[in-house]
């Protein structure tokens, strides 16, 4: 049994509870954060502190002991795939772990997606899926029986990443309301950027976001957050915001996501985050960074209390393990 009963969280916590409320998610696909409610987010990270309290007391359960995950990456990954490769361990669950060398698989040989996900859904519960294009998550739920999640589709969306990174700055601050956040770096083709942008819409803050001309929010999520009503600016420099902001989230330029790599190097070192910088922030803030970091954030800066990105990765697997167990009905 899943420990006991925990204090509830959230800002929205005075809600009252629906008469019959399941968590909505057994059986579904997680494709992209719009899925997501106030009332599945409560859901979601009551059940992720759960499996915190689960694995710092008994390492492991058997919750999803018998079912199998096919983790099918086509772009690399280290952090994503790990993460959900430990979370089905830790619940009990087996992995079918499709992550270094895709191209040397029957895609090489011409395979499509739908074939391939059909061919995995033989042999797995739950299919992981990492895509370099925009929507592919989509097209693989469409011809899948069982539940996809996406695990990040080209410069599309990173759903379990928002929710970690949401989950990772209430557990920090201890609160959403009344904070403000800032993105910084490449917010054209992040789509950890996007996920957790849609997120935040749900809460009273304000959003400042960094960056290069070329690597400026999509026109698309701007209006998005312009129709929400969120106090939003946009800067070329991060010491306009330093000062002031709660959340620092910073990414990496991908240089992958570049056609032209004369523009990546124009760019690549724009920002850089180091102590002197920190110096100026709030003594009560956080650093958040989806990782990897290829230089905008000082390995000197590690060291700061306020540096999260380290403790946010730990959150994603107990983020995953919740919805795991959500979509296998588990929970």
């Amino acid at each position: 049994m899943i420990m006991e009963k925990i204090p509830p969280l959230f800002d929205f916590d005075t809600m009252p509870e629906p008469e019959t409320f399941s968590n909505g998610l057994t059986g579904q696909d997680i494709i992209s954060v719009s899925q997501f409610n106030l009332e599945k987010l409560r859901y979601i990270f009551e059940r992720a502190r759960e499996m915190r309290e689960l694995v710092e007391r008994r390492g492991s359960a058997d919750l999803l002991k018998g079912k199998i995950e096919a983790a099918l990456f086509y772009e690399p990954s280290t952090r994503t795939s790990a993460s959900f490769i430990a979370a089905m361990e830790r619940l009990g669950g087996s992995v079918i772990p499709i992550t270094q060398g895709v191209q040397f698989s029957s895609v090489s040989k011409g395979e499509t997606l739908a074939d391939t996900i059909r061919t995995l859904e033989q042999y797995a519960d739950v299919i992981v899926l990492r895509h370099p294009k925009i929507g592919a998550a989509q097209v693989a739920a469409d011809y899948a029986d069982v539940p996809v999640i996406n695990a990040g589709d080209g410069a599309g969306e990173h759903p379990t990443q928002a929710l970690l990174d949401l989950f990772t700055i209430r557990e920090e601050l201890g609160h959403v309301d009344g904070l403000r956040v800032a993105m910084v770096g490449d917010l054209r083709y992040g789509r950890t950027v996007h996920s957790l942008t849609r997120l935040l819409r749900h809460f009273d803050i304000s959003l400042r976001f960094v960056s290069p001309e070329i690597l400026r929010l999509p026109l698309t999520v701007m209006n998005e957050v312009i129709d929400a009503k969120i106090d939003v600016r946009e800067t070329h420099d991060v010491a306009d915001v330093i000062e002031n902001v709660d959340v620092l989230y910073v990414t990496r330029v991908q240089k992958e996501r570049f056609t032209d790599l004369a523009q990546y190097e124009e760019v690549k070192n724009q920002y850089e985050i180091t102590p002197e910088l920190m110096a100026r922030a709030k003594k009560k803030m956080v650093v958040m960074h989806p990782l990897p970091r290829v230089g905008e954030i000082h390995y000197s800066v590690d060291d700061d209390p306020r540096a999260a990105y380290f403790r946010q990765v730990r959150n994603g697997m107990y983020i995953r393990m919740a919805l795991l167990a959500a979509v296998l009905g588990k929970a």
